[in-house]
């Protein structure tokens, strides 16, 4: 686990390549402590900052192949390296360390891009070819690891974070000041943009390749589900046990101590449980002083239950505030997900440890575990009637007063999935998020497509029922911008790796066979998954509902001092430069006045604008 940056400069040699590619590097430090290395051909330069996870002393990089015509920087883990390692070595190719990274070099000498189908892990990696001055570059699975990328004219960065690339010193830091309609709706951007100008993200399952001056992409892996209605849940289940018991096992594979999280929840109790079979580790838990949001009492009884050690600590509201700046910063986009902060200090607990931990991330997109699965079931019978009925409904259930029962579910009931997509609005409604912003610029973001618009292509390739179709949109869309990026920074801001056993190629060729009713049923998610749960861990564990990462922010919203804090960001110059302060203070009077709770809302501002004054303060 480690980072790395890159640039290839076809025309400008003026500048010293190597102090930038040291400036690049020193930015994203804490994802790799222990080493460091470079290579500067005065062309091309790659630097690399290591996390030694495996071969500790030897593997350290920018790797080479034999006659050092590759050049590689790698970030991430490949769990079957030994196997690949033993088809290479059969096939003639020498090895100079023990860790799995070289796998992916002499692989790419053997199979070509055809290396990424037989690599089983997290990775992205940039392989350079000293011959013919061409860059591969290329991003696991499901977007594990991160992959940035910006081009201008001849010269092309890359690298594991934004801010490595933001070090170079002929980078563009400019916001992308269109699309903030687009993040206030969603969180994120769905697409390859991000709010820097300029500044591109390889998404999952694809390869970037540059020559010539010029950059090309391409897709290699494609999430498909293609139910199996001829297996039983009882088969499901013994079969998932299985499969997940093999995944722990091989994500385990350290030279140094492995950990993981635990939450009072199915997925991390599952991975927690079989961690404890195999090898020694320790649980880490992070709670609340307020009661009903902690889960430290339930972690504990659980940990107990299995002889596994657990840390447990509690945040409270003054290390919550106080950390949002470097939560912010560490992200490189602005995040306001309320989540991502315990995770950083959950993280940086770990870390005091350990150097590897293992999380239930993934199991939720995989095996239908969110909640708002169970709509399409209840929107099935509905689908039925006419488009012009449904559409003459929903007008009418507009006109009825806010709480009445039925309204939601009609006005919703006149769109087709696509445009019904939770995740397009989840934070503000598109209408609300123009309007809140500064007028000039909401009329700029009013230019682009809508959210429904974005999607629209997305779910136009997606084959499938409703159900199935929204857990494809989530593993691209959702998993990859939100749950697995907080991931990957939260840990790697506290040089801790963090791995996803539910993410692998294996698991999820098993999860994509679950008949539909076996990932969401009517009054229970992911129903083959707690029946493997319910077989394996205590019934008060398999049995609890999907509660998520929960945090006492809109209570602490309405208390002093963090509601002042909070009101004189929104109210700021920075503020008055992106929105309507004056709708900020509203959202803010109501959420203090127990009207509604715009937690989400009041959140995302104040997110942006903390992120805002980190990078362009």
């Amino acid at each position: 686990m480690c980072g790395f940056v890159g640039f290839i400069d076809e025309n400008d040699q003026t500048y010293d390549h190597r102090a930038a590619i040291i400036a690049m590097a020193d930015a994203i430090a804490h994802r790799g402590p222990d080493s460091e290395g470079y290579f500067n051909d005065g062309r091309t330069a790659l630097g690399f900052r290591r996390l030694a996870i495996i071969d500790l002393a030897g593997a350290n990089q920018p790797l080479y192949n034999e006659n050092r015509s590759l050049v590689l920087v790698f970030n991430g883990e490949i769990y079957n390296y030994r196997e690949l390692r033993r088809q290479l070595i059969a096939a003639g190719h020498a090895f100079s360390t023990q860790g799995d990274a070289e796998v992916v070099l002499h692989g790419f000498e053997q199979w070509g891009e055809g290396v990424l189908d037989r690599l089983r892990g997290m990775f992205a990696f940039a392989l350079y070819d000293t011959a013919t001055g061409e860059l591969f570059c290329a991003r696991d699975t499901f977007g594990i690891k991160p992959l940035y990328y910006a081009v201008e004219g001849g010269r092309i960065l890359f690298g594991s974070e934004i801010k490595g690339l933001l070090a170079h010193p002929h980078a563009r830091r400019s916001l992308n000041e269109r699309r903030l309609a687009h993040w206030l709706c969603m969180e994120y951007l769905p697409d390859e943009e991000t709010l820097f100008e300029g500044v591109r993200k390889l998404p999952a399952g694809h390869w970037l390749r540059w020559r010539n001056g010029r950059a090309e992409r391409g897709r290699w892996f494609v999430p498909r589900f293609a139910p199996d209605a001829g297996r039983s849940l009882e088969e499901s289940a013994e079969a998932i046990e299985a499969a997940l018991r093999e995944s722990v096992a091989a994500h385990a594979i350290a030279d140094v101590d492995v950990g993981c999280f635990l939450s009072a929840g199915v997925d991390s109790s599952l991975v927690a449980r079989e961690a404890a079979r195999i090898m020694e580790a320790r649980a880490f838990t992070i709670g609340w002083g307020e009661g009903r949001f902690s889960e430290l009492e339930a972690a504990a009884t659980f940990a107990r239950a299995t002889g596994l050690p657990n840390e447990g600590r509690i945040l409270g509201a003054e290390q919550f505030f106080a950390s949002v700046p470097a939560v912010q910063y560490a992200m490189d986009e602005p995040l306001p997900n309320p989540s991502a902060v315990p995770l950083y200090h959950l993280c940086a607990m770990a870390a005091e440890s350990v150097k590897v931990v293992l999380s239930g991330e993934g199991a939720d997109e995989l095996f239908g575990g969110y909640p708002y699965y169970q709509e399409c079931l209840a929107f099935a019978p509905y689908m039925t009637v006419p488009a012009p009925a449904r559409r003459a409904l929903a007008a009418a259930a507009r006109r009825l007063p806010e709480g009445t029962h039925g309204r939601r579910f009609l006005m919703r009931g006149a769109h087709p999935l696509p445009e019904r997509y939770i995740r397009l609005e989840y934070n503000f409604p598109w209408a609300e998020a123009l309007d809140l912003l500064a007028p000039e610029l909401g009329a700029r973001c009013a230019a682009a497509p809508t959210p429904w618009e974005l999607a629209a292509p997305l779910f136009a390739e997606i084959e499938a029922d409703e159900i199935t179709a929204m857990q494809t949109a989530d593993i691209l869309t959702w998993m990859q911008q939100d749950i697995l990026l907080k991931a990957d920074k939260m840990s790697m801001a506290s040089s801790l790796e963090l791995r996803v056993p539910f993410l692998d190629r294996e698991v999820f060729a098993l999860a994509s066979t679950l008949p539909v009713s076996q990932r969401v049923g009517r009054h229970e998610t992911k129903p083959a998954l707690r029946r493997a749960a319910a077989r394996a861990l205590p019934a008060a564990t398999a049995a609890r509902p999907k509660i998520g990462f929960t945090t006492p922010l809109a209570q602490w919203l309405r208390e002093e001092p963090w509601a002042t804090q909070v009101r004189e960001v929104l109210n700021g110059d920075a503020a008055r430069t992106f929105f309507r302060t004056d709708r900020l203070g509203a959202l803010m009077d109501e959420h203090q006045r127990g009207v509604r709770s715009n937690m989400k809302k009041i959140w995302s501002a104040y997110c942006f604008l903390i992120w805002h004054e980190q990078y362009f303060g």
